[in-house]
């Protein structure tokens, strides 16, 4: 089985973000990088399938060079193949046009994808690459079982959980629950040493037409001052939220 998994290079959730030009450019200066939550947990199942079933493990990003450190931790991670398409990732649509070039040519059985990136929260990728290659497609996944050709799949829906039979190929859009959280790899020394021998292919882009643009960012509103009520002073709190508040 030949397994490919999206690798999106997002900003920490822990550094202040700042924008450029008028607010029309996310500023990166000081900003740490790392692999998409829900692409790590998608890479950590891609490491399951290749230890158990003896499956091979490629990793892809479109982007710059400034990715490939997130690349190479994917392959010190465990990866046996780094994908790299020269181009900025401008939107959805021309990131799935890149990624469904690699997977046609590539062959490849499975193809996992974060059901969304923790930078743009499009969720849009993962289903656009699947009608693109024609494969089957499952978002939302947090338990995936691949026996020969056939699959299972539990993803989450509203209220509760649904499990669906579907075959490869097979393009899912996986997130937390796909692996424990205590089943995330960290590199160690070995993996690093041998990432750094591992081929890291840069591929130049289709020049896929870009169906949107950034037109300006904008920070979420600072919170307001807090007011603090006693506990036993019930009137007090009443009257704020019906006069000041306004939410009774």
């Amino acid at each position: 089985m030949k397994i490919l998994v999206c690798i999106s290079h997002v900003p920490d959730t822990t550094s202040k973000i700042n924008f450029t030009d008028g607010d029309s450019k996310f500023d990166t200066n000081g900003v740490q990088f790392v692999i998409n939550p829900n692409d790590e947990f998608g890479l950590t199942r891609a490491m399951w399938f290749k230890e158990k079933q003896g499956a091979s493990v490629d990793v892809v990003n479109v982007g710059g060079p400034e990715t490939e450190p997130t690349l190479r931790k994917a392959l010190a991670i465990g990866a046996d193949t780094a994908i790299r398409v020269n181009t900025p990732a401008v939107d959805g649509y021309q990131v799935a046009k890149e990624l469904a070039k690699v997977v046609k040519d590539g062959g490849y059985d499975l193809v996992i994808a974060g059901r969304e990136s923790i930078d743009y929260n499009g969720a849009m990728v993962p289903g656009m690459l699947a009608e693109l290659v024609d494969a089957n497609f499952v978002t939302n996944c947090i338990s995936l079982e691949v026996d020969g050709t056939s699959a299972k799949a539990i993803r989450e829906i509203d209220g509760g959980k649904e499990t669906v039979s579907t075959s490869l190929p097979l393009v899912i859009g996986g997130q937390k629950g796909l692996v424990e959280e205590s089943d995330l790899r960290i590199p160690n020394m070995r993996g690093i040493m041998m990432a750094r021998k591992k081929p890291l292919n840069v591929v130049e882009a289709t020049s896929a037409e870009t169906e949107t643009s950034s037109v300006k960012f904008e920070k979420p509103a600072l919170k307001g001052a807090v007011t603090l009520v006693d506990a036993d002073n019930l009137d007090e709190l009443v009257n704020l939220l019906h006069n000041e508040a306004k939410v009774i």
